[in-house]
């Protein structure tokens, strides 16, 4: 059998809400289920010592098949994936404990679980909720009971019932069978949609001075310190940036007209939270209650997964399927990382087409490699939902089916 061949199967992706954190994911655990953190080259332990060798690895988790890398800021993952990839495949192919004799190994179960759940919320229910002004995160797990809030469009929704039990525990129970209870901590009576409302009004009171350097003008345009920014809200600078470049983070601002003539009103909003500052002519400025958005479109009518959704539904069956590339650039989108985006709005489509049980229409857009498939996230979505492949199945011919599904339900439709 050729090298090629037998080379282990290693996916890499950004580990959640941390840009600092890559995730190595294997096709089996590392060692029994093993569960374990290291901060420095622990000598027993052959994985850590071979990881921290690499220049600018400062941390490493091992949870069941996915480890966990840090990096010094001063690194660029570009320059590290190839090295630690090659060195976790070392380890694995040399060493018959490669995290070594431990005692320590296997960490608490809910701890476990825990970082299951969350890495699940953020990776496919979270995208497809962000896009409708909410968001859902796992608070505690007890005993393999897991305990959710919702916030932001979801607290005091009429939907998030539905949107808890037909989606987020269906894509739950799926992916984790381990799970025993899923409660709701939400307190829906605090209020409806507290960051994004449908009538007119403000946030609760707030009004104080920013730091010095906190806000500034630059080239006629009102800069914002992301260190003083992202924490107001809820998140680390580097997210905060790439949310601005990515479009997923908005701001706006509005000169003032009569009795409020000379100020500015500086508001940014993520999918969840808002933030607003009132500037003054002399330059100082204070925080202030954001105003809320009369309608979840108040930035764009139509999400990025809706025209994806739209594109798709409406492409030729000749022009079917479509690269990611081509699908990018259809709908107008030619900076780099413009791909990412399309990936990530095609599954916020495929968890919605989950909860409403039909063929997922983003079967219908696929790598440029000459298998015309769809990426790997695709599948691995695909068994987190618990929708396929069947026994024997492989990936060509579900995807084929799914095509074939995907087609005999637009000509019914349509």
């Amino acid at each position: 059998m050729s090298e090629v061949a037998t080379r282990r199967r290693i996916r890499v992706q950004t580990a959640v809400n941390d840009p600092k954190m890559l995730r190595f994911i294997l096709d089996t655990p590392v060692q029994e289920n093993a569960s374990i953190c290291f901060e420095d080259a622990t000598k027993d332990v052959p994985l850590a010592r071979a990881l921290f060798a690499i220049p600018g690895v400062n941390r490493v988790e091992v949870d069941g098949a996915s480890i966990y890398v840090g990096r010094n800021t001063d690194v660029d993952w570009f320059a590290l994936k190839a090295p630690i990839a090659a060195a976790i495949r070392d380890v694995l192919d040399s060493e018959t404990l490669p995290l070594g004799q431990r005692s320590d190994v296997l960490k608490d179960e809910d701890a476990v679980l825990l970082r299951a759940v969350a890495n699940l919320l953020d990776q496919q229910a979270n995208p497809a909720i962000a896009s409708h002004g909410g968001s859902v995160v796992v608070e505690r797990v007890e005993s393999r009971n897991v305990f959710l809030r919702m916030s932001g469009g979801c607290q005091g929704c009429a939907a998030s019932s539905a949107t808890l039990r037909q989606g987020i525990e269906t894509m739950l129970r799926a992916g984790l069978p381990e799970i025993n209870e899923i409660i709701d901590l939400t307190d829906h009576s605090a209020g409806t949609n507290p960051f994004y409302a449908g009538a007119e009004g403000t946030s609760p009171t707030l009004n104080r001075l920013l730091p010095p350097g906190a806000i500034d003008w630059e080239d006629g345009q009102i800069t914002i310190d992301p260190e003083y920014l992202a924490p107001r809200l809820g998140l680390t600078p580097d997210t905060l940036r790439a949310g601005m470049r990515n479009g997923d983070i908005i701001s706006r601002s509005e000169s003032g007209t009569d009795a409020d003539v000379g100020k500015t009103r500086v508001t940014v909003r993520t999918p969840i939270r808002a933030w607003s500052a009132e500037v003054l002519a002399d330059g100082t400025a204070r925080e202030v209650p954001p105003p809320r958005a009369k309608t979840l479109d108040v930035t764009v009518s139509e999400t990025l997964a809706d025209q994806v959704r739209r594109y798709l539904q409406n492409l030729p069956k000749d022009n079917v399927p479509i690269t990611y590339g081509k699908l990018a650039r259809a709908l107008g989108h030619w900076a780099p990382g413009s791909i990412a985006k399309i990936t990530k709005a095609l599954e916020v489509t495929m968890c919605e087409d989950a909860v409403m049980k039909v063929p997922f229409i983003a079967s219908r857009a696929v790598s440029r490699g000459e298998d015309k498939l769809p990426g790997i996230g695709f599948f691995e979505l695909v068994h987190a939902l618990n929708r396929g492949p069947m026994i024997d199945e492989s990936e060509r011919k579900f995807h084929d089916r799914i095509l074939d599904e995907v087609d005999c339900l637009l000509e019914k439709n349509y």
